[in-house]
């Protein structure tokens, strides 16, 4: 049955619909005017709703900014907490904080109180305690949450390996700190929980990284030890034309690894042919030798992405 705001000759909501177009709201809200979460789901489906956070919706035609973020955050946080972890990556802008193949996943929010004995239970928020100096908080569009230094090192100590190597690189890619900065930062958790993978991540980080996929598939090659380690991001130039870039490798032997996400480059036919005819140019033109790798590769009981990497040093210095 159609819901009697919907417009059939309209692709986006419009004035008759009972909630704010401009802001976030809550389903609390979408109860009050009558809708239930069958209904909020239908939208999501349809695209003419997206779930911001948990129990949070927007228009799907409001542009995502830090902006939109914070109001949804607005919505389910306490004025007396402090947004961390993934949530605060999320609200200062790394869009690919959240689990390596998660990236479009809704983010669950995570909040602390920064006093003792306080804890939040309200279903939404993921919560506890931590104790926070004045200079670990700032303020995003009216909502406090730990800054982006202090929210790299929680995320680099307190994850799991795959989680925190990934994130450090989302955070150092936000530019507002960089390599040292976090190092300086890194030896003032000493003694905390998680501080040794930290300080032994921070030198391996690299801003470069364009997916968290990207950034495991670098940590299994330092993992391996197979030397020469890689680089992120290798430019090979076109004559008078765009450049390629080559995910990792290693330049001097034209060797490099490309991590194949379904969502850009296993989902159509046309992802697969132009990744093809690229792969194809860097090799007969430019004499690289390009091993593509999937999620089956590189993560789970079964990878094999260690011996796919070595396999290719070795036949690229043959190759040489």
């Amino acid at each position: 049955m159609l819901l009697p705001f919907l417009d059939p000759g309209e692709p986006l909501l419009g004035d008759r619909f009972p909630l704010p177009l401009d802001r976030p709201f809550t389903h609390g809200a979408a109860r009050e005017v009558g809708l239930g979460p069958h209904d909020l789901r239908r939208l999501c489906r349809d695209g003419y709703l997206r779930r911001i956070l948990e129990g949070v919706y927007a228009a799907a035609q409001i542009p995502d900014s830090i902006g939109l973020r914070a109001a949804a955050l607005r919505l389910v946080v306490p004025p007396d907490a402090v947004v961390t972890d993934r949530s605060a990556g999320w609200l200062h802008g790394a869009e690919m904080i959240l689990a390596p193949g998660d990236h479009l996943a809704v983010p669950p929010v995570s909040v602390f109180v920064n006093r003792r004995g306080a804890r939040l239970r309200n279903g939404i928020t993921v919560s506890g305690q931590r104790f926070l100096r004045r200079a670990d908080v700032m303020e995003v569009h009216g909502v406090e949450a730990t800054t982006p230094l202090r929210t790299a090192c929680d995320l680099g100590r307190l994850l799991h390996r795959d989680g925190a190597f990934a994130a450090l690189d989302t955070m150092l890619r936000l530019r507002v700190f960089d390599s040292d900065q976090l190092w300086d930062e890194a030896q003032r958790h000493r003694g905390m929980r998680g501080v040794r993978q930290l300080r032994a991540f921070v030198p391996l980080a690299d801003p470069r990284s364009e997916s968290p996929a990207e950034s495991v598939t670098r940590l299994r090659w330092h993992d391996a030890g197979v030397l020469p380690g890689p680089e992120p991001q290798i430019e090979v130039e076109r004559p008078f034309r765009w450049s390629y870039w080559i995910d990792l490798g290693v330049e001097a032997l034209r060797f490099g690894v490309e991590y194949d996400g379904e969502e850009w480059h296993r989902r159509t036919p046309e992802q697969r042919a132009r990744d093809h005819r690229r792969r194809a140019w860097l090799e007969e033109e430019r004499g690289w030798l390009i091993q593509p790798v999937t999620k089956e590769n590189v993560f789970g009981h079964h990878r094999d992405i260690e011996g796919i990497i070595a396999t290719g040093i070795r036949e690229a210095r043959r190759r040489l």
